[in-house]
């Protein structure tokens, strides 16, 4: 009794439309950091014009949670491009089989024959992306557990380093800025008096 494999119905459209799928989703997911990133640009060029420490903090830990978010942006992205590289190679195996199917009259059954090698590639790729879900869920179940067990406290709504860190560039600015404005002389300032006088000589 012959028994078929899910690859005797996959076809080529098949697998470049699942590419087409999962590239759509990474270059929404590319959109939305490029906007977080000129977000935070914005946000550091506000912080370093404000004077007001409070509205500082605020700015401080606004960028620090938008890069947390294109962090795990770029996880998720990258997981997404890993899944698209290996349906490049699906679709690159579909072509080579083609190509020696039509060249060479390999049938499909010859170039899979070899069950015991089609399960170990199989068996890799499953457990690629188990492993790659895995590492998400345990992540997040382990944010939950954190999240659970702790209340607001200074850790939370206080300064910390990285927030320190943007406050000192912050203020840095400005007093490069006033630095910067002290350093001009005020052309509004009358002469002295000695000075006129010189002036005047004939």
């Amino acid at each position: 009794m012959c028994f078929k494999s899910k690859y005797d119905k996959i076809t080529r459209d098949d697998v470049v439309d699942s590419i087409c799928k999962l590239e759509t989703e990474c270059n929404k997911i590319e959109k939305e950091i490029v906007e977080k990133q000129a977000q935070i640009s914005n946000l550091t060029a506000k912080g370093k014009e404000e004077k007001n420490r409070e509205l500082r903090l605020f700015y401080a830990k606004r960028i620090n949670a938008l890069k947390s978010e294109i962090e795990q942006d770029t996880q998720r992205a990258m997981y997404l491009m890993y899944n698209t590289q290996l349906l490049n190679k699906l679709k690159g195996a579909i072509d080579n089989n083609e190509f020696f199917k039509n060249t060479s009259k390999m049938s499909l059954g010859n170039l899979l024959k070899d069950q015991v090698g089609l399960a170990k590639f199989l068996n890799k790729a499953l457990n690629t992306r188990v492993t790659a879900e895995t590492i998400l869920t345990d992540a997040d179940e382990t944010f939950r557990e954190v999240e659970t067990q702790y209340e607001k406290n200074e850790a939370i709504y206080g300064v910390g380093q990285s927030d320190d860190e943007l406050l000192a560039v912050f203020e840095d600015a400005e007093t490069a800025e006033m630095d910067y404005r002290t350093s001009i002389p005020d052309e509004s300032t009358p002469k002295s008096e000695s000075a006129v006088d010189d002036n005047s000589v004939e």
